[in-house]
């Protein structure tokens, strides 16, 4: 989501602080900012110059170059918005009530609300709408002259993601990091020391790091830099050497984008569902929360999506239909708006767009909005014009993404779809106290169950490697394993240039079945328990056909074995949990099938990540 970077040496931080937030800048972000603790002219008191722009890193550079602070500690920021709108109030660094205590954050603090609430009854003051802004009112209000304890008492409130920097104008020479289910790392150079959430943005300085480990918290000073737990126990720190180049450090290692994406999807799923749902199902959604009369009155769902986030809007049509009870549809919304749609006051209308710009979805959404629907948006980008239009919005938090064909971004957007049958469920008395307490398990294991997938992914390059010769290929499922299938055949299809379809297991008799022949694979979804035995006689029917058979099977499940061609065995789960790790293993397939081919994964031809023409 957002980058970091901190600086404490004996040069000049202000350039420092500028060329790493314009390495950080491919990660994505809505405006900028730097706090430089300037060295105090004689008979002067120490003061810290607070530098931000709404717009890009360059603006900010401009400002800054105009009138360069001067000083040896700084801390440097690139939002990319969760929480406020993309504005100059609402950019990092954010203070305190004295502006003393200084901030930089990545991540989301769920219970931001209630501390706010907490501290404006004391007295203080919020001017932005960030989540991150309590944090330095909260170091603030548990500060008694030691710094470093006051942060350790304000981490311990705080329930959610960070990664921080901090510094206060009252301890010049004291530099703090801190971190909890999101990344950061300290450089270590030659008397100076760096804090970062990307090797990107120090490596041309350092090719020392100390990861920190979850829940811990780095004190640096000019003598060094110390780590503990927030109870203050010293922990002994693993320093890394990395010989990564900067293009290299972007990708964090991996060869490519979409890669290094696709093993970002354990934070995004639990990202999606963070601050969100309690441990009795209860599901909030801050941005837009429904009030529950008008929720009981919606008498049917329409959800619409173009490529990657129709196939969403189909999952989410199962589910909700599933779940909730009542009427789901999900449809193309290039075609929804040359139609005559019964869509009324008593629709619920969810337009699902990784970028909120999407020109056919927009037009789409203007005219359900038109015919009354009440419209929400689920959307990776604050303030986008999806976000914009609609009467509400669900943001992904999945933070961004640069691969061209999504990955990340339709996890969250199928879990933040959970999290709106299960809230649309629960107000119409259609699921129980104990079956929501099984969703809220299945959706707090499932970063797991993802990492556990993307564990096995030399078994899986191996498989891409056996298939890689093959031009044509089908994709079959049944259940929520349909749109799992056209996902999987148009992530094929889009970055390895094979001829690639979807169908439904049903579908296939009734005309699909004719192409197949020895040189026509069929990926067969097989793990949807409803649907599991037909799929089973499907992948007999192909088999007759002479195709090979790749089959996603469950665990234990032997019905397939010595039937088809191959096998990979997927863990028991539920079955909308069973549609995000059968989608994960189908993305790293197709990634490495064109990896194998040759082909350019992170811009494939002809296509470009917002399709902003209709």
């Amino acid at each position: 989501m957002c980058g970091i970077i901190g600086y404490l040496g004996g040069r000049e931080a202000t350039p420092i602080l500028m060329e790493s937030l314009k390495r950080l800048e491919y990660r994505g972000y809505d405006s900028a900012g730097v706090a430089v603790l300037e060295l105090p002219k004689a008979g002067e008191a120490t003061r810290t110059s607070v530098t931000k722009s709404e717009a890009k890193v360059d603006t900010l550079i401009e400002k800054l170059e105009a009138n360069m602070p001067s000083g040896r500690l700084g801390i440097g920021h690139t939002r990319w918005a969760t929480h406020g709108k993309p504005t100059y109030i609402n950019a990092h660094p954010h203070t305190d009530c004295h502006g003393k205590i200084f901030v930089v954050h990545n991540g989301i603090i769920e219970n931001f609300a209630e501390l706010k609430a907490e501290l404006q009854a004391a007295g203080h003051e919020f001017p932005s709408d960030t989540d991150t802004e309590v944090v330095p009112h909260l170091i603030e209000a548990n500060y008694k002259g030691d710094f470093l304890a006051a942060v350790r008492a304000a981490l311990k409130r705080i329930r959610g993601a960070y990664a921080l920097a901090m510094f206060s104008s009252d301890d010049p020479e004291l530099l703090v990091g801190a971190r909890l289910n999101a990344p950061l790392v300290v450089g270590l150079g030659d008397e100076e020391y760096y804090i970062a959430s990307d090797i990107t943005a120090i490596i041309p300085y350092t090719k020392r790091v100390l990861v920190l480990g979850e829940g811990e918290v780095a004190a640096i000073t000019p003598l060094g830099a110390e780590v503990s737990t927030l109870d203050g126990v010293t922990v002994k720190p693993k320093i890394v050497h990395v010989d990564w180049d900067v293009a290299q450090a972007q990708k964090g290692g991996f060869p490519h984008f979409m890669l290094k994406e696709i093993h970002e999807t354990p934070e995004a799923v639990a990202n999606a569902s963070r601050g969100r749902l309690s441990d009795d199902g209860v599901v909030s959604f801050r941005e837009f929360d429904i009030p529950d009369e008008q929720l009981r009155g919606i008498k049917d769902v329409l959800l619409l999506g173009m490529g990657t986030s129709l196939h969403a809007a189909m999952i989410g049509e199962y589910v909700i239909e599933d779940w909730a009870g009542i009427p789901a549809r999900a449809e193309d919304a290039s075609e929804f708006r040359y139609r005559r749609p019964t869509v009324g006051d008593k629709t619920l209308d969810v337009v699902i767009t990784q970028s909120g710009e999407t020109a056919d979805t927009l037009v789409a959404l203007q005219q359900a909005k038109a015919r009354g629907a009440l419209t929400v948006a689920v959307t990776n980008v604050i303030a986008s014009s999806a976000a914009r239009d609609a009467d509400g919005a669900i943001y992904l938090h999945a933070g961004p993404e640069i691969g061209v064909a999504s990955t990340k971004t339709l996890l969250a957007h199928m879990v933040s779809l959970y999290l709106l049958a299960l809230r649309i469920a629960s107000v119409n008395g259609r699921v129980s106290l104990e079956r929501r307490q099984e969703l809220v398990e299945a959706l707090r294991v499932l970063p797991d169950q993802v990492r556990g997938i993307l564990a096995r992914d030399k078994e899986i390059a191996k498989l891409a490697d056996k298939y890689s010769r093959y031009r044509n290929f089908m994709y079959a499922g049944r259940g929520l394993g349909y749109p799992v299938a056209l996902e999987g055949a148009l992530k094929l299809k889009e970055i390895s240039y094979a001829h690639a379809e979807g169908t439904s297991g049903g579908e296939l008799k009734h005309g699909p079945i004719a192409l197949l022949d020895d040189q026509f694979p069929v990926v067969a979804i097989c793990t949807a328990s409803s649907t599991k035995d037909k799929m089973v006689s499907n992948v007999h029917e192909i088999v007759a056909r002479n195709a090979p058979v790749f089959a996603l099977v469950t665990e234990g499940d032997r019905s397939l074995d010595g039937v088809a061609t191959d096998l990979f065995v997927m863990p028991q789960v539920e079955d909308a949990m069973s549609a995000i790790l059968n989608t994960v293993m189908l993305q790293l397939f197709a990634y490495h099938v064109a990896v194998k081919l040759g082909q350019n994964v992170d811009q494939p031809r002809n296509l470009a990540k917002s399709v902003t023409v209709e």
